[in-house]
């Protein structure tokens, strides 16, 4: 019933090559196969083989098995809320003043609670629930806004008191924090019509 079949190196199988090896078979009838698959008996002079056989699955019955109710991690604000986090993070850490004499890192003051802030977007992100997507995208990018808009009004401030115009700038990292504050505010109102 079974045919004889080479191994790897070469053999072929037989007790006479010095080596009992056990290869699956598929041809023949069923019962030789269910006989070659619980057996180490030879069948006509062929080695058989042992080799558990599984129940065939179709995807349906995949499908069935798989875990009901698994929720989609991604919804419509992730991508945004995604790449306004990741603006938050880098322009926290870059200038956030360019002076004459030399620039003013975001981390030394307000860059901290940005920073968090972009932490907290990137989470949002992830998360499946959109009312919990919604304060993640809002929160940080109102925050956001309202630290780049103090830290404008501060800076012209300065400028109009000491009569320095023009040399009092915002740096790029001020500007990335900006455009990641109106990118998490329009994300929120996207999570907000989409649900």
């Amino acid at each position: 019933m079974g045919a004889r079949q080479r191994l790897p190196n070469g053999h072929d199988g037989s007790a006479g090559a010095g080596r009992t090896a056990f290869v699956a078979t598929r041809q023949g009838n069923p019962a030789a196969r269910s006989h070659a698959a619980t057996s180490r008996q030879p069948i006509a002079g062929n080695v058989a083989i042992r080799r558990p056989t599984l129940p065939a699955m179709s995807p349906l019955t995949r499908a069935a098995t798989a875990t009901p109710g698994r929720r989609r991690i991604m919804h419509a604000g992730s991508p945004g809320m995604i790449l306004g986090g990741l603006l938050l993070l880098v322009g926290s850490l870059m200038p956030w003043v360019s002076t004459p004499v030399g620039h003013l890192s975001g981390a030394a003051g307000a860059g901290l609670w940005t920073l968090c802030a972009g932490t907290i977007a990137i989470a949002g992100a992830l998360m499946p629930y959109q009312r919990v997507a919604f304060a993640h995208a809002l929160l940080p990018g109102a925050a956001a806004a309202v630290l780049v808009l103090w830290q404008l009004a501060r800076l012209m401030q300065l400028s109009a008191s000491t009569d320095s115009w023009g040399k009092l700038l915002p740096g790029i990292g001020l500007v990335l924090v900006g455009g990641a504050a109106v990118i998490l505010l329009r994300t929120a109102l996207r999570i907000r019509s989409a649900g």
